[in-house]
């Protein structure tokens, strides 16, 4: 049975498959292929595409990686989801081509590391699942067929996925961002990147960049335009963010059995699906640390079992995760058993014990992340950003609950130089520029302005991109 099930492909179902009685929605009832989920973006009823079996590792294999390059990590994982869909050597190719940059392990003593996610092209994690996203999709996509990529971003995945796709043939790209809660060095970036990259200023908050994407892909009069998504709505960014982990306890298990802890600073929960996603594949997790900055609709829910979106959602400095309803909950929920739509309405409840079992949340303050930031640098003289801190005060706080624990990873999802004010009035000094990010103030370009309305929005993309 056990051959018979890894003979199979695996398919894609909707989480909003077994919604009723819900107006406007139609629930899609069947199964595509890993291709089309990734070319479609998002199911036709609005839900997110999810695998109907999560392949196992061998942890043979996982301990195998030690000392290997991120790339052999990337091919093992995807490999185990798309060996029906594309041979072996191209999926090589794939994943050698985009990681090839050093991925480090930084200790802070006591078993505590950092993994540090900001060395890619743009100084941040998203290049991760943007990087091998674009060339799955280039490699996919049919001959002659033009894709055209949206992507809401709040910070740091407009630029990254802009830059994995810039100069890719066949493919267009159109980067929503709110106007007023970007860095001005993220503004630069995404602004700035040119060719089939087009950068969209949005009179709102990253909620409403991430409802007018939605709203795009449901709307039938826009079926002309072969829209696609880039944001982890789409299960081809989720798939490259299971690769860290697997990667991390690699390098730094003593050997097999041993447990391991996450950190991950939490937004739209991309990112720790990608953890949730390797313990289902085998790999032994603990514990999934998930804190959020004030956008507090998480871990209010995981005390009280009462799900509240936080609408406007609250600005932060640590802004890529101003999320005042996370898509990938609907993820978290399937694989829980439960069903939540994108409007945050919850039409079943999952397994809330379970859930509080194997994750823990809790809300980070902008003072907390501030004091973090000025004590870990003067402890360990590590120098964290906004986001990264708030991942190092999450697990304190889980610490501090339970007790040390051997082996814990902190996810650093971008580098400090992304947010220079903010660290000159933490520590008064300003961040070494890394070299992906030298030279950018002399780049040139500017944003589409639109207002925060759907009619507008979707009378752009007909005029822009029939």
């Amino acid at each position: 049975m056990g051959e018979e099930l890894s003979a199979m492909k695996i398919r894609y179902y909707s989480t909003n498959r077994n919604l009723k009685g819900v107006p406007g929605i139609s629930p899609y009832k069947g199964f595509v292929s890993f291709k089309r989920a990734l070319l479609q973006g998002q199911a036709p009823d609005e839900g997110l595409f999810m695998p109907d079996r999560i392949p196992v590792l061998n942890p043979e294999d996982i301990l195998s990686l030690r000392g290997r390059p991120y790339a052999e990590a990337a091919l093992l994982v995807s490999w185990a989801f798309l060996k029906r869909e594309i041979s072996r050597e191209a999926l090589e190719a794939i994943t050698a081509d985009a990681y090839d940059f050093e991925v480090p392990l930084e200790s802070a003593g006591g078993g505590k590391y950092i993994m540090r996610l900001d060395r890619g092209p743009t100084a941040s994690f998203k290049d991760f699942a943007a990087r091998m996203m674009a060339r799955l999709m280039s490699h996919l996509r049919g001959r002659g067929k033009r894709l055209n990529v949206l992507v809401a971003t709040s910070g740091d995945t407009g630029s990254a996925v802009g830059e994995a796709f810039k100069g890719v043939k066949g493919i267009g790209v159109r980067i929503l961002y709110p106007r007023r809660e970007v860095s001005g060095i993220q503004k630069k970036q995404l602004d700035t990147i040119g060719a089939n990259v087009q950068a969209i200023s949005i009179d709102g908050k990253f909620d409403d960049c991430q409802n007018l994407v939605k709203m795009a892909f449901a709307d039938p009069d826009l079926g002309c335009l072969n829209l696609t998504s880039a944001n982890s709505i789409n299960f081809g960014r989720i798939l490259p963010q299971i690769v860290y982990y697997v990667y991390a306890y690699a390098q730094l298990a003593g050997g097999p059995g041993g447990e391991i802890v996450f950190s991950v600073p939490s937004g739209n929960f991309g990112d720790a699906l990608g953890c949730e996603y390797a313990r289902r594949m085998g790999l032994p997790v603990r514990k999934l640390i998930m804190p959020t900055n004030e956008n507090m609709e998480f871990p209010r829910f995981l005390e009280t079992g009462r799900y509240e979106k936080v609408s406007p959602s609250v600005a932060c400095i640590s802004n890529a995760m101003n999320v005042g309803h996370p898509s990938n909950l609907a993820r978290f929920f399937d694989l829980y058993g439960g069903t939540v739509d994108r409007t945050g309405t919850v039409h079943k409840m999952p397994d809330l014990e379970e859930m509080r079992r194997r994750i823990f949340s809790v809300m980070v303050t902008d003072d907390e992340t501030r004091e973090t930031i000025r004590e870990v640098y003067r402890q360990y003289k590590i120098l964290f950003e906004p986001h990264g801190a708030v991942g190092w005060k999450g697990l304190e706080t889980w610490l501090e609950r339970r007790g040390d624990f051997p082996l814990c990873v902190v996810l650093e999802t971008a580098h400090p130089a992304k947010f220079p004010e903010e660290i000159v009035r933490i520590l008064g000094l300003t961040p070494e520029l890394p070299p992906s990010m030298q030279g950018i103030e002399q780049r040139t370009g500017s944003p589409v302005e639109l207002p925060c309305d759907y009619g507008s929005f979707k009378d752009y993309l007909l005029e822009d991109l029939r």
